[in-house]
């Protein structure tokens, strides 16, 4: 391993500027490691995140979770010239980091949060979860890494360094090789503003055609009045995982959705404010559903969400028909 220390843009976590979407007042300002990730990643990267967001249109309800939303591939290669691919792992991930951070690539990298500062108060130290991050500085020498990570950049060193990256003690052959993928500038120029947002627009118009044809929310609730007995025996930490796939992935996908709105109105896209508003009640609502069914959990007793869930599934349909009314699909 000849080289010893590479980075894509030298980033420095002390005076790393979040994008817009990680700074405003938010209901979900952290709403999956993915998304929150490629969010930083794009912004780093001088783009412009906003244009990605059509694909949260075709969220669904999936058995048994929302949609874990993230852009698509495809999207990012048409939008910002990015592609993104799976990386094989056929020596170990610091190698393979080295290397591809000295061409200029971004590493996402699936590690334990029990070794991300940034996780300070949940799993940091405490519990080992699987994450996303993005690898942007490394320094084998120093043990330092500065990564991406939900809605900032931050800088991990020492143990954590050794942790990350599966180093001694444990022996090798104990470790599954992560999941992780490049994230890489194709070297195409940058498309202009007005550009963007019709580009933007035109794959929101995709995702609007791939919608659920049944009413997610609707599908939702009648899962949940046959799961609500199996839910109250469960403790809290089961429901936790549970708020987070389902809840948490639907509040924050449309709160997304609403943003996203915001924005196209803000480049001249009219009337798309009264859909954002529908989805944003979906957000709003999910959020106080969350605590509802926690505080329900607790102490064992069956909760009335009926209005809650009869309110969001009404906005989706409200807000699809007026999408489909101002985008077309």
């Amino acid at each position: 391993m000849a080289l010893k220390h590479a980075s894509v843009w030298q980033l420095q976590a002390e005076s790393y500027r979040r994008h817009e979407l990680h700074t405003r007042e938010r209901a979900w300002l952290e709403s999956n490691c993915y998304v929150d990730l490629c969010v930083e990643v794009l912004h780093a990267a001088g783009f412009e995140p906003w244009a990605c967001l059509g694909f949260t249109l075709a969220s669904d309800f999936e058995a048994d979770q929302f949609t874990f939303f993230k852009p698509p591939p495809e999207d990012l290669s048409v939008l910002y010239g990015v592609s993104i691919y799976e990386l094989n792992l056929w020596r170990p991930l610091i190698e393979h980091a080295l290397v591809q951070l000295d061409r200029g690539a971004i590493l996402l990298a699936e590690v334990d949060s029990f070794y991300l500062p940034d996780t300070a108060g949940t799993d940091y130290h405490h519990a080992h979860v699987k994450t996303t991050v993005g690898l942007e500085t490394l320094d084998v020498e120093a043990k330092r890494l500065g990564y991406f990570h939900n809605a900032g950049y931050y800088t991990l060193h020492g143990a954590d360094f050794d942790g990350v990256f599966q180093i001694e003690p444990k022996p090798p052959e104990t470790h599954l090789p992560p999941y992780v993928e490049l994230l890489r500038s194709m070297g195409q120029q940058k498309s202009s503003e007005r550009e963007l947002v019709a580009t933007s627009i035109e794959l929101a118009r995709k995702h609007l055609r791939a919608r659920p044809q049944a009413n997610p929310i609707g599908t939702y609730a009648a899962q949940l009045g046959a799961d609500m007995d199996w839910l109250l025996a469960r403790d809290l930490a089961t429901y936790h995982l549970y708020a987070f796939s389902v809840l948490r992935q639907l509040g924050a996908n449309f709160e997304f959705a609403a943003l996203y709105f915001d924005w196209l109105s803000r480049h001249g896209q009219t009337g798309l404010r009264d859909a954002g508003q529908h989805f944003d009640v979906i957000s709003q609502t999910a959020k106080a559903m969350i605590l509802k069914l926690a505080r329900a959990v607790n102490a064992k007793r069956a909760p009335d969400v009926g209005a809650m869930l009869e309110g969001m599934r009404v906005a989706w349909e409200r807000g699809m028909e007026s999408t489909v009314v101002q985008l077309g699909a």
